[in-house]
C-alpha cells in the first residue's frame, strides 16, 4: 500500500487526503529552499573571506619583500621608487599609502603602510542599501646597518697643486682643502655611534710617514736618520698584496737630489724624492674632526708624482696586516683607543672600508737610490776647512786620489783634516748628478747617463701603471670602495684614476671648484650608502 492509500486508510476521505499531502510537499520545497539559500550564503561568505585573506596575504607579503628590497644596504635606486616598482608590479599599486626612508651614513630603515579595501560580494547580498566594506592592511619595517666605517683620503700634493710649469701659482691645492675639509665635516656630522674613523695619506713623489709609524715597521734597510724623511722605496713585489706587515723588508728613501742636472753641485730640495715634511705625513685614522682638517689645512705642494705609491699605502692602512701599526697609532696617541680593533677582516658583514683617490697629474717616473750608494762609508773625502772634495779610485799606482777643483791625481785626499764620507753624509750635500759628473765621467769617463744610472734606478711609467692598476684590482676583489677624482688631470691622469675607481659611478673629473662638488657628491653617496659592498 502506497503511502496516499495509508494516509487515506486513516482520514477515511480521499479529499482531506490529497490536500494534505499538497500542503506538506510545498512545506517541504520552502524548507529546501530555504536550506539551499543558506548553505549558498554559507559559500558565499566563505568566498569572500577566502578571497579577503588571499589578497591581505598578496598585500603583506609584497610590502615585506619591497621593504626588505628598499633597505638594502647593497641596491643602489631610491628606495620610494624601488617600493612603488615592487607593488606596481604585483598589482597593487593604488594600495601603497606610504614609504617611509631613513638613511644615514651606515644604516638605511625603509617604513611601509599599504591598505585595499574590499566590497564583498555575497555578504553585501542581505542588505544592498549598506555596502560592507572589508578593509586589509598591511605594514613592514625594515633596518640594515653598518656600524664600523674606515675611510682613507689618499690626496695629491705634489708640486703642481700650487705651481705650473712656468712657476705661476695655481689655487689648486687651496681648493682641495676646502673640499676635503667639507667631506670630513659632513661624513663626521652623521656619525652618532662613533664608528667612523678617516685616515689621511697625503703623497708627491713618495709618502712620508711620521717619525713614530716609520719607526713601527721592524725590517727597515738602510735608514739614514735624517730628521723627517720617513719614506720607504716600495719593493715590486709589494704591490701583489694590499697589505704591508709590520715585518716587511722595506728600504728607506735616501735623502738624495736624484733629479736635479749637474751644473750645480748643493741639492735641490724640490727634487728629493722624500722632501723633509712634518706636514705631509700620514696622518692616523680618527674621527676628531678638527685634527683632521687642521691635518689636511697644513698640506704644501711639492715633489713628483707616484699614485701607486699613494694608493698603496693607503690600502694598507685598511689592510688587517697593518694591526699591530694601528696599535702604535694607538699608543702614540693619534688613533681613539676604540678603533683599536681595527682595520676589520674584509669580510666582516657590518664593516665598509672606502678610500677616496686623487690626483692633479699623472705617473712621473720614480727614481730610487740603489742600494750600494745609499748607506755606509763611500770613497769620497771632504775637508771642511777648505770645503774641498777628493774621491779615490784604485789606478794601481800611488795616485788614486782625484780632486775635481783641479783635475787631477794625487796621493792622498784633499786638505789635512779630509775624513771620509758615508753615502748620506754626500747626498746631504751634493746633487747625484753632480757626483756621476764630477767624480767618475771626469776621472774615469764614460757618459753622464750611464754614471748617474750607476748610482739611480727609474722605475718606468708603464710599469708603475700596472702597479697602480695591480692594487686597484686587489682592492676591488676585496670589495673595497675606490672612489676616484681626477684634478684638472691630463689624459692619462684620468685614464688612471677613471680605471681604479670601484665602477664609473665612483669616478670625477673635476676642475677648479668642482673639486668641492666631487667631495660633496662623494659624501653624499656614502651618506646614502648607494654604494656595492
Amino acid at each position: 500500500m502506497d503511502r496516499v492509500s495509508k494516509i487515506a486508510a486513516r482520514l477515511g476521505s480521499p479529499r482531506h487526503v490529497q490536500r494534505f499531502v499538497k500542503e506538506e510537499d510545498g512545506y517541504i520545497v520552502v524548507f529546501t529552499v530555504v536550506i539551499f539559500t543558506l548553505m549558498l550564503a554559507f559559500a558565499g561568505f566563505g568566498l569572500d573571506i577566502i578571497q579577503f585573506e588571499t589578497t591581505r596575504t598578496k598585500l603583506q607579503q609584497t610590502s615585506d619583500r619591497a621593504t626588505l628590497a628598499a633597505a638594502s644596504l647593497t641596491q643602489k635606486k631610491d628606495a620610494k621608487l624601488l617600493v612603488e616598482d615592487y607593488f606596481d608590479k604585483a598589482g597593487l599599486g593604488d594600495s601603497l599609502k606610504s614609504v617611509v626612508t631613513e638613511k644615514l651614513l651606515n644604516s638605511s630603515v625603509v617604513s611601509t603602510e599599504a591598505q585595499i579595501v574590499l566590497t564583498p560580494t555575497f555578504m553585501n547580498l542581505w542588505d544592498l542599501e549598506n555596502k560592507l566594506k572589508l578593509t586589509a592592511n598591511a605594514k613592514s619595517r625594515a633596518e640594515q646597518r653598518i656600524n664600523n666605517i674606515e675611510i682613507v683620503l689618499v690626496l695629491d700634493v705634489s708640486g703642481s697643486m700650487v705651481r705650473d710649469r712656468y712657476n705661476n701659482p695655481l689655487p689648486k691645492l687651496a681648493n682641495l682643502k676646502t673640499a676635503a675639509s667639507e667631506f670630513i665635516d659632513t661624513v663626521l656630522a652623521q656619525d652618532t655611534e662613533n664608528r667612523v674613523s678617516i685616515a689621511i695619506v697625503p703623497y708627491n713623489g713618495q709618502v712620508n710617514l711620521p717619525e713614530y709609524l716609520q719607526q713601527a715597521f721592524t725590517n727597515r734597510i738602510g735608514d739614514h736618520g735624517v730628521a723627517n724623511v720617513n719614506c720607504f722605496d716600495l719593493p715590486p713585489e709589494t704591490y701583489s698584496s694590499l697589505g704591508l706587515p709590520a715585518d716587511t723588508e722595506l728600504p728607506v728613501t735616501a735623502h738624495a737630489d736624484t733629479r736635479s742636472d749637474r751644473y750645480s753641485a748643493a741639492p735641490n730640495p724640490g727634487n728629493r724624492w722624500c722632501p723633509p715634511s712634518t706636514k705631509n705625513v700620514i696622518r692616523a685614522p680618527t674621527n676628531d674632526g678638527a685634527a683632521l682638517k687642521a691635518h689636511i689645512n697644513g698640506l704644501e705642494g711639492n715633489g713628483a708624482t707616484s699614485i701607486n705609491a699613494g694608493l698603496k699605502w693607503g690600502l694598507a692602512l685598511l689592510d688587517p696586516s697593518s694591526a699591530s701599526l694601528i696599535d702604535t697609532m694607538v699608543g702614540a696617541g693619534q688613533t681613539p683607543s676604540n678603533f683599536s680593533n681595527r682595520p676589520f677582516a674584509y669580510n666582516a658583514r657590518e664593516a665598509m672600508k672606502i678610500v677616496v683617490l686623487m690626483t692633479d697629474g699623472e705617473h712621473f717616473e720614480e727614481e730610487r737610490m740603489n742600494a750600494d750608494y745609499r748607506t755606509g762609508i763611500s770613497n769620497i773625502w771632504y775637508d771642511s776647512a777648505s770645503k774641498r772634495y777628493s774621491v779615490y779610485h784604485d789606478k794601481s799606482g800611488d795616485k788614486d786620489y782625484f780632486y775635481p777643483h783641479t783635475g787631477y791625481w794625487y796621493t792622498a785626499p784633499s786638505g789635512s783634516g779630509a775624513v771620509q764620507q758615508t753615502w748620506p753624509q754626500v747626498w746631504e750635500k751634493l746633487r747625484v748628478s753632480y757626483v756621476a759628473y764630477n767624480m767618475w765621467v771626469r776621472p774615469l769617463g764614460g757618459t753622464l747617463n750611464s754614471r748617474w744610472n750607476m748610482f739611480r734606478s727609474k722605475t718606468p711609467v708603464a710599469t708603475m701603471n700596472a702597479q697602480l692598476q695591480q692594487v686597484c684590482d686587489a682592492a676591488h676583489a676585496k670589495d673595497v670602495i675606490v672612489y676616484g677624482i681626477a684634478f684638472e688631470a691630463p689624459t692619462n691622469g684620468q685614464t688612471a684614476i677613471a680605471n681604479c675607481a670601484s665602477s664609473p659611478a665612483h669616478y670625477f673629473n673635476a676642475a677648479g671648484l668642482e673639486i668641492t662638488t666631487a667631495f660633496r657628491s662623494i659624501a653624499t653617496n656614502i651618506s646614502q650608502l648607494k654604494l656595492t659592498q
